[in-house]
């Protein structure tokens, strides 16, 4: 299992969309993470800053195959066109990424 930190920016004038689509995520989507071995996701969000913070694990054996499989699904697909208007990317993110990945520098279980 791989614990992946990941986060973006968000629009202050669109939180209150971001968190009702939040509050009712499509069943589609959410199995569609479930198939790609994704587990314990959550999104949080810090103000003033208005930066997104996503937390989930990851438990299967091929993460590129798994994320590819995700982007392809027409249903994410229609997901991400109501929540990416919402998101601000970070100029620092890697060359591909929406989300910027982060480095986990420590765990306690």
């Amino acid at each position: 299992m791989q614990r992946m930190g990941m986060v973006i920016g968000i629009a202050p004038e669109r939180i209150a969309e971001y968190k009702t689509l939040h509050a009712a995520v499509w069943p589609q989507v959410l199995a569609r993470l479930a198939a790609a071995h994704v587990g314990n996701y959550s999104i949080f969000l810090r103000e003033p800053e208005n930066l997104l913070f996503a937390y989930w694990e990851y438990h299967g054996e091929d993460f590129e195959a798994d994320m590819a499989a995700i982007a392809a699904d027409p249903e994410t697909q229609r997901w991400w066109t109501f929540c990416a208007p919402c998101q601000e990317p970070l100029a620092s993110r890697a060359e591909g990424e929406h989300w910027a990945m982060m480095e986990q520098v420590f765990h306690v279980s």
